[in-house]
């Protein structure tokens, strides 16, 4: 089989799926700093959110952590509907040891090996690139729910609570409405959920990988010999 040259198979960037998501950001900046825009999506989505999690503004704290499980949920489920996990693990194996064999090539100064590896390098970065941009593409779907519900977590903080005081280990009077790098209440929201992300996003991993060991394991050298002629091909 002809090898091809280093100027073919070089991955072309998908610019309708950037500009969308360009387009996404834009708009969801606007709209989460126009206070009336915000306001107004804010209650909006507090029809359904207030009685739900809101907690009549009493417990702040436990309405940002509820808050973020559900969009971490939200958004977790739909990157595991459109991601292959058992694909990604593979693309990084096989980036991983491509790009030993490269250092390794130069180093040695092996020039032909090294161009060898060089004329499959655009291939491998396509691999990279169509996984970058399955992630592009569904960050506009996700943001679908994670604006309004920031627009209502803002009118939350700013308008519905009593006190926006919490205790923290380095002060007993935190204000969630001060600003450091952002807004307290954006770091502490994050703080409450990202544990809960990483559990959860491991976990559909696990059951993922689980699912294709048994499916491997009940077709036996027929699913083993398929994924060797398709990874050949």
């Amino acid at each position: 089989m002809a090898s091809r040259g280093p100027g073919m198979g070089t991955p072309k960037p998908d610019f309708g799926g950037q500009l969308l998501l360009m387009l996404a950001l834009v708009f969801s900046m606007f709209l989460l700093f126009d206070q009336g825009m915000r306001k107004t999506l804010g209650n909006i989505v507090g029809v359904a959110l207030s009685p739900i999690v809101g907690f009549g503004g009493d417990y702040p704290l436990l309405t940002l952590l509820f808050t973020g499980l559900i969009t971490s949920l939200f958004t977790i489920t739909v990157r595991q509907f459109f991601t292959n996990w058992i694909e990604q693990a593979r693309n990084a194996r096989i980036g991983s040891a491509f790009n030993k064999e490269l250092r390794e090539a130069r180093l040695s100064n092996n020039t032909y090996k090294l161009k060898k590896l060089t004329e499959l390098q655009p291939q491998m970065m396509s691999q990279q690139l169509k996984a970058s941009q399955t992630q592009m593409k569904l960050m506009p779907v996700t943001m679908i729910v994670i604006v309004p519900t920031f627009a209502w977590l803002a009118n939350f903080v700013y308008l519905d609570i009593q006190s926006v005081y919490f205790a923290v280990p380095w002060s007993f009077s935190a204000s969630m409405t001060s600003t450091s790098v952002l807004p307290n209440w954006i770091l502490l929201y994050s703080l409450l959920t990202l544990p809960f992300g990483q559990v959860l996003t491991r976990v559909l991993k696990y059951f993922s990988f689980s699912r294709k060991l048994k499916e491997l394991e009940a077709n036996g050298p027929v699913a083993a010999k398929a994924e060797a002629e398709q990874e050949e091909g």
